[in-house]
């Protein structure tokens, strides 16, 4: 694959850091402009030791820093090739999903799978202190990110706040509806965030094959007096979406 000047003029604009940073802010332009599609290969580092004029070891170093930053991944063998954007989520405060991107300029959209009445786990009725034989309303839908899936949300209401829920539109942000609509202000939510792999539904639903990764997150909601209110397990694409915190050291 033959480099484009611009390369070499975006290299120059920034002549003033060390080569290997040069390489890997030139690369780094490219791919975030577009001009290198996702999982496009990338030159080899021969055809980018000729390209800047560097030697093997300066070009292996700005490729191992886009490597770290999430931008490229290697296939033994076939070569270097650039990773497909991953839309970030600030988590700082408590914000539903529409709510967190839409000031992106994101579009985002929901499509409801189920809303029914149900036994729930055993796992969420401790989470919502609920009594072994209360059942709980049960929601589960897919929210789209630019059209395209980006996860499979199952949540769970107590009874006797899920039960006016039925009546609701719920392609849309649950969180503004339980304040604004059912007088329920919340508060905070704890969440547990781990690593995991699709199976054949939830691969289904996001467009993924079964055994991909995927991020799970368990968020449990609390109202402003302490109640919890909303146990949920969020399932998102692992390949095109991840969670930013800021964690102070006071």
């Amino acid at each position: 694959m033959k480099t484009s000047p611009r390369m070499i003029k975006s290299s120059a604009s920034i002549s003033t850091l060390p080569y290997y940073l040069q390489i890997k802010e030139a690369l780094k332009l490219r791919i975030l402009d577009g001009d290198y599609a996702a999982h496009e290969r990338l030159p080899s580092e021969s055809e980018l030791m000729k390209s800047f004029g560097v030697s093997r070891i300066t070009v292996r170093q700005a490729l191992r820093d886009l490597h770290s930053d999430g931008l490229i991944f290697s296939v033994q063998g076939k070569g270097t090739f650039v990773s497909k954007p991953k839309v970030v989520q600030d988590v700082q405060r408590l914000q539903g999903f529409a709510e967190a991107m839409n000031p992106k300029g994101y579009e985002t959209s929901t499509r409801v799978l189920t809303i029914k009445e149900a036994r729930p786990p055993r796992d969420v009725t401790g989470a919502l202190a609920l009594k072994k034989s209360e059942k709980v309303v049960e929601v589960v839908r897919i929210r789209y990110l630019n059209r395209a899936p980006i996860s499979v949300d199952h949540s769970f209401f107590p009874l006797e706040v899920g039960q006016r829920l039925f009546a609701r539109d719920l392609a849309t942000d649950i969180f503004p509806m339980l304040e604004n609509e059912l007088d329920l202000p919340l508060e905070y939510a704890e969440l547990r965030i781990e690593a995991t792999t699709a199976d054949a539904e939830i691969g289904q639903h996001l467009n993924i094959r079964p055994g991909a990764p995927v991020l799970k997150i368990t968020r449990l909601v609390h109202t402003r007096d302490g109640r919890p209110i909303d146990f949920e397990y969020l399932f998102y694409r692992g390949d095109a979406y991840q969670y930013h915190l800021r964690v102070n050291r006071k």
